[in-house]
Order: C-alpha cells, then structure tokens, then sequence
C-alpha cells in the first residue's frame, strides 16, 4: 500500500487511492484492514496529491509539458489563459513542485530499503508541503478564476508572497524571480532597441494612446457672465494650468505609446515606468528614423551592452531591488535625456526656433481647423495661422498639439493687434479733421476712442511685456540651465501653460469678454473710416449702440478681474503686472456719452 501511495502523490491515482474531478484524490472505502486514524492520515496525505495533480494540470494546459502521464482529461487553455508571463510562471511552479518531487523519491528508496517504515514516517517527511501547497493553489485559483493575464500575474504573485509563513514568502518569490525574468526581456527589447515585443498585451506599455486620457468634455454653456462674478468652478480651474491639455479648443497629443496601467504592479512606481516609457520612445525614434549616424550617433552612447550587462544582473538577483532598478533606469534614462538634450539645442538650435515662434515670425498661413456642423468656419483674418515645418527632431518638442497652442496664442495676439492698428489710424483721421467744426456727437465718438485705445494700448502691453517676455525670458533660463531634454519639455510645457493662463484665453469669461470688446472696436474703426461726414441719424445710432456695448463690456471685464484677483488666483491679474486691469477705468453710459 505504501508504493501505492507513493503513486498516487506522484499523480498516478489506482484502485486503493482514486481521483475524482470534484473531490480530489481519496482513500478508497472498501478497505476493512485500515484503522480510522490511519484513514484520516492518508485522506491528509490525499490532500497534497490533489493538490500536486492540479498543479501539474494547471502546468499542463499552459505549457504543453509536465512531469506525469496524462492519466486524466486535460482541455489545454480550457480557461483562455495565455501569453508569455503565464508561461513563466508556470515553469517557476514546475521549480517549486521539485523538491516534492524529490521528497517522494527519497521516501521510496527508504522504502525499498526497510519495508517496515509507517504511513506516519510518510505524513512526518511531506508535512512542510502541508502549509505551501494550499497557499500557492490560491494563487493558481486566483490567477485561473479572474483570469490574471500579462504583468498582473507579477502583482497577484508579489501580493501572496507578502504573508507571514517563510516557505510560502520564499516559494512565491522564487516563482515571482522566474516572471521577473520576462520583464526584464521586454525591458531590455523596448529600453535598448526600441522594440515592443508583446503580441499578448501583457507590458505596461504599449502602442497608442492612453485609455484612461479621455475626459469628460466641458459644456459650451457653462460661461457665467454675471455680474457677480465667477463660479466657484471657474475659479477651480484658474488654480490648475494642468487643465490646458483638458480643454476643448486644444487638440489632445497623440502619442504613438503610452502606459498600460493596469499591468504596472504595485512595486514598480508610475515615476519608473514613464521613465520607461520615455527611454523606449526616444530609442525607437531613432531606430525608425533615417538619419545621418554620423550627425546622431547612437542614441545610448553606444552603452547598450554595459546597459544589457546590468539588466541581466537585476534578472539573476532572487529578489527584487526597486532601489537598483530605479538606479539603472535613471542611469538609460540620463543617457538618452542628455543626448536628446545636445540634438535639440547644439545641433538643431532649439533657442533660435523657439525665438522664430515666439516673435510670430510667419511663413505661411494654415488653413481653417475642421469645424463642427454648429460652427461657422473661420473666414479672413480668423482664418489666419502660423505654418511651422517641424525638423527632426524637435517634432518631440513641437507636437501638433503644441503648434495648435501657439495658433491659438498667435490668432488673439493678431486679434488685439489689428485693433490697435485701426485705433490709430482713427486718431490719424482725428487729427486730420480736427480743424473742422465739431458737435457733440463728435465728442461723444473720439471720448470712446480714447477709452477704447486705453485699453487696448495696456493690453497689448501686458501681453508683450509681462507675459511674452517675461515667460520667454524664464524659458530660456531653464533651457541653458540644464542638459536634461526632459527638463526642457517639462518648461517648455510650463511656458506655454501660463501663456495661456495669463493671457485669459483658458478664463472664458474675460476672454470672451475681451473678444466683445476688441469686437466692438473693430466696429467703431469701421464706423468712423466710413464715415468721413459728421454722422447722419442711423451713424449717431449706431454709435450709441456701441457707446452702451462697450461700458456694458468694460464694466464686466473690470468686474470679473477684481473678482479674481480678490480670490488670489493669479497675482499676474494684479494692478502691478496688468495696469489697464487694476485702474478704475468703468466707463459709465453717462460719462462716454456726455
């Protein structure tokens, strides 16, 4: 009997131990020659080979090979598992399964060589699997019945081996080791070369864009343009210029790659994983793009090998260092920032690129954005954009969501510089007549051009000097104070963050109340340089109508900043920085129009 124990913990099952699918491995109960004590020994022992038969199933059905005769049915991927991960973890239980193994063929030379020894010398020798097996067969049950697939499988490993019982911690790292092993493959393809090789979808990082980056679009209606002031919401949003990439008007980025974080295990922090993600971007870039080598050169210094000699030292270590793995992500990461670095600002003059846009230099206009079926398409000068042919490799840096940033910025500084214009050359009609009779209505025309030029002169100060040039100024800082490309893309994307903000394109209160303003300008302009004669009695109304819109306007406009700046939201808003936003320049109908 005991040679027919040893069989069926080998998961070879007869006529005194029988396997049932449901029930597992048991003593048969047509034996009248065992005592009752020793049934229940062996129905304890029965438990270890159920589990060890599952084992090898599970092993089976994912790799194609195992350690027993195929003495039952097994339905390969009955489960839908697959991918490379599962596989790895499946040759790191085959590795925990060894030593039962073993255990059972020391048992039966014993055996063999004293027939006498008790079913209790069997119980005594197998009890350390006694606390392991079924603390691994949950995490086989987990992995089976939640379908864990891919880099989670690390996680569902790492968090078992988190208990308090020694053998179970070291039995699951040891497997936790063997999956390791994949990741740092898929590391070294992706970090080194530029290859993603994950036909399984089980890295965390993979082609396209996030999932997770679609956000709730913002309602055109939400604008409220009370006198009140701003909503609460309205001011929730001036305190995070992170919402920039979330509007509406701003195309989204559309990255080739990007985290699947689903798969990232918990150890691994995100911090890691984007650097990650940026080392195997810019290798690939590289590696697709046809270039001169002698103008590149490799993009790791030609350290790849010393950079896989680390990486294959993470892989032997039985445990997993975050400190060194970081350590040597960093170090890639470092490497490639600063070559990137030397590309963009020695060899392909980022400083002289970055001063042809911000100086609005043009070569040519881009046509009209695609429109919604409610909008009307742009015509004449709000059709007109900036056309920027992006050289490699600064497309990195200027993504096309990044050059619709600028068109937006450059429309509305074009916008309040064409009205500017045309107010002066109002005041140059005004001096050429002002030797002729005027009568009240003409009062009433160059009073409101004179308000009008105040505060478009101011704005267009504000927006020249203290945002332009003062953020310009501290982008260049930050440039030339680092060798880090990444530090550059993280201050380029900061000046752009607050040219936006500052210059109240994202508060769509002002800005739209700016936009009535400039508006109501362009059409007084009109006006007067259609008119040349004194105004007849449909002028003289249309003059009033914009007397009253443009107090309406100012009033508003005054009203909303002084809110803000009440709030403390931005001290950019305040009188130091905006002198046309902090004077009292309410223009009440009695006033413009006396």
């Amino acid at each position: 009997m005991i040679h027919e124990l040893l069989l069926a913990l080998s998961g070879y099952p007869g006529t005194i131990f029988t396997w049932n699918k449901r029930t597992g491995l048991q003593v048969s109960q047509d034996l009248p020659f065992l005592h009752p004590s020793e049934t229940s020994v062996l129905n304890r022992l029965c438990k270890l080979g159920s589990d060890y038969i599952r084992f090898t199933e599970f092993i089976e059905q994912h790799t194609g090979h195992v350690h027993q005769q195929e003495h039952h049915s097994i339905q390969t991927n009955q489960a839908g598992l697959n991918g490379v991960y599962l596989r790895a973890f499946c040759t790191g239980l085959d590795s925990m399964l060894q030593p039962y193994r073993q255990a059972l063929l020391d048992l039966e030379q014993e055996f063999l060589g004293d027939p006498h020894l008790s079913i209790s010398h069997v119980n005594y020798m197998l009890d350390q699997f006694q606390l392991l097996f079924p603390s691994v067969m949950v995490v086989v049950e987990t992995i089976k019945s939640q379908k864990i697939h891919g880099c989670q499988i690390l996680e569902t490993v790492y968090k078992h081996s988190c208990g308090g019982l020694p053998p179970v911690r070291m039995a699951l790292e040891k497997i936790l080791a063997v999956c390791h092993g994949v990741m740092y493959k898929q590391l070294a393809a992706w970090m080194l070369h530029g290859l993603l090789l994950d036909q399984s979808e089980e890295f965390y990082v993979k082609q396209g864009p996030s999932a997770g980056g679609a956000a709730a679009n913002q309602e055109e209606d939400e604008e409220d343009l009370g006198i009140g002031g701003l909503s609460g919401k309205q001011l929730k949003e001036l305190q995070d210029l992170r919402l920039i990439e979330e509007e509406n008007m701003l195309a989204p980025s559309l990255q080739q790659f990007s985290l699947r974080a689903e798969m990232l295990p918990s150890y691994v922090p995100i911090r890691v994983a984007e650097k990650i993600l940026f080392v195997g971007e810019s290798v690939q870039m590289f590696e697709n793009h046809n270039h001169s080598p002698s103008r590149a050169g490799s993009i790791l210094k030609h350290q790849e090998d010393m950079f896989a000699t680390e990486l294959h030292r993470l892989k032997q270590q039985p445990l997993f260092s975050l400190v060194d793995f970081e350590n040597l992500i960093d170090g890639i990461r470092s490497t490639v920032a600063e070559h990137l670095w030397t590309l963009m600002v020695e060899e392909s003059d980022l400083l002289g690129q970055l001063k042809v846009y911000a100086t609005g230099t043009r070569e040519g206009a881009t046509p009209p954005q695609e429109s919604s079926p409610r909008e009307v398409p742009p015509t004449g000068w709000a059709a007109l954009g900036l056309a920027y042919k992006v050289q490699w490799p600064l497309h990195i840096l200027f993504t096309p969501a990044v050059l619709e940033k600028y068109n937006v910025i450059f429309r509305y500084l074009l916008s309040v510089r064409r009205v500017q214009s045309e107010l002066q050359h109002c005041w140059a009609l005004q001096m050429q007549r002002k030797h002729l009779k005027s009568n009240q209505t003409d009062a009433v025309k160059w009073r409101l051009r004179n308000h009008m030029a105040f505060l478009v002169d101011n704005l267009q100060y504000y927006l020249q000097v203290d945002v332009l040039e003062s953020q310009f100024s501290q982008l260049l800082q930050q440039i030339n104070s680092t060798r880090d490309f990444e530090s550059i893309r993280l201050a380029h994307d900061h000046f752009l963050s607050n040219l936006l903000a500052q210059s109240f394109i994202l508060l769509k209160p002002v800005f739209h109340c700016l936009n009535e303003i400039l508006e109501l300008c362009h059409n007084f302009c009109s006006l007067v340089s259609q008119n040349v004669a004194p105004l007849d009695e449909r002028g003289t109304a249309q003059l009033d109508i914009l007397v009253k819109g443009f107090s309406r306007q100012s009033f508003l406009l005054f009203k909303i900043l002084s809110g803000v700046r009440n709030h403390q939201i931005n001290s950019d808003l305040g009188p130091d920085t905006a002198p046309w936003a902090g004077r009292d320049l309410t223009l009440h109908p009695g006033q413009v129009g006396t």
